[in-house]
């Protein structure tokens, strides 16, 4: 599996990384004809690899339409691990609405098991629950599962990767240095106290209300990756997830290490990057605020001085 990783992130930085990291957060042109951004840093082409131009990406098209088919155009992401030659593309299908859920993830799973089996994406529970299907959907990130597909079969939809990941392959991110960062910050009650009656560690109602809008978060990853912040300083800054995980432990009644946890934050990347630009709780598609977690924390540092 290390091997496999590995290859991709070579892969990825031959291939992906221009074009993923040449995007920025909500602002997909859906006017544009070209999948990779012309503003970008070009690539120079081996003149002895086959490569599809972008101007010829192909378009799948509807099994079979009704004559009153309601047909919604798709441009999705296509980027392959096993031809590393190939530059990532947009891949056009349409679909009759009629005949296809009113969530995206659906228009997916449609696409997948009846016009193009080799479309790859991750995907679970279908209710918002595992945070799997997380993607840029209409230059916003999003759950795949609860966005509704737009009734305008004018307006076309566009579907990336999270932006400024490395990607295995068409829609699927490489989550490996995020879930890195998670396990840094010990995501578990540290308590040396027994307790009283060897039973459960109790909390008044107020103390339990203190975790709420916190313990929610699913990890999609949605709020980091529209980060500016994490988008150029990953490798340090922590992001908006992991810190609101990390607020979520440091609020929790029941541990004994706050002081500790608030010490591993006490330097100039981990937590300092955030410049409030609020990206990450427009678009947390639970409904949390990790920016105001992001600040509980700084405020935690400063009271205990």
């Amino acid at each position: 599996m290390a091997s496999v990783r590995a290859f991709t992130r070579l892969a990825t930085r031959r291939t992906a990384v221009p074009a993923v990291w040449t995007r920025s957060f909500a602002s997909v042109d859906t006017s544009a004809r070209d999948p990779i951004s012309k503003l970008g840093e070009k690539i120079v082409p081996d003149k002895a690899a086959n490569i599809t131009p972008e101007s010829e990406t192909s378009t799948k098209k509807e099994p079979l339409p009704d004559k009153d088919a309601k047909i919604k155009t798709f441009h999705i992401y296509r980027w392959n691990p096993d031809e590393p030659n190939s530059k990532p593309k947009m891949q056009t299908y349409t679909l009759d609405l009629n005949k296809t859920g009113p969530m995206m993830l659906d228009a997916l799973i449609r696409i997948k098991n009846e016009v193009d089996p080799t479309l790859t994406f991750r995907r679970s529970c279908r209710e918002g629950i595992c945070g799997s299907c997380a993607m840029n959907i209409d230059g916003v990130n999003t759950l795949a599962c609860l966005c509704r597909i737009p009734t305008d079969t004018k307006k076309e939809a566009r579907i990336y990767p999270l932006p400024h990941m490395y990607v295995v392959k068409d829609l699927v991110p490489d989550m490996t240095q995020f879930y890195k960062q998670y396990r840094s910050i010990k995501p578990y009650l540290q308590r040396d106290t027994p307790s009283p009656d060897g039973r459960e560690y109790r909390q008044s109602k107020a103390e339990r209300k203190k975790i709420d809008g916190l313990y929610e978060c699913i990890l999609c990853a949605c709020c980091s990756t529209s980060c500016p912040s994490y988008w150029w300083n990953q490798e340090e800054y922590l992001g908006p997830a992991i810190l609101l995980q990390s607020y979520r432990w440091i609020a929790d009644s029941r541990d004994e290490r706050k002081h500790q946890r608030l010490e591993s934050l006490n330097n100039s990347m981990s937590l300092y990057r955030c410049h409030t630009i609020l990206n990450c709780s427009r678009v947390c598609p639970k409904g949390l605020n990790p920016a105001l977690a992001i600040a509980e924390i700084k405020k935690s540092m400063a009271l205990a001085g």
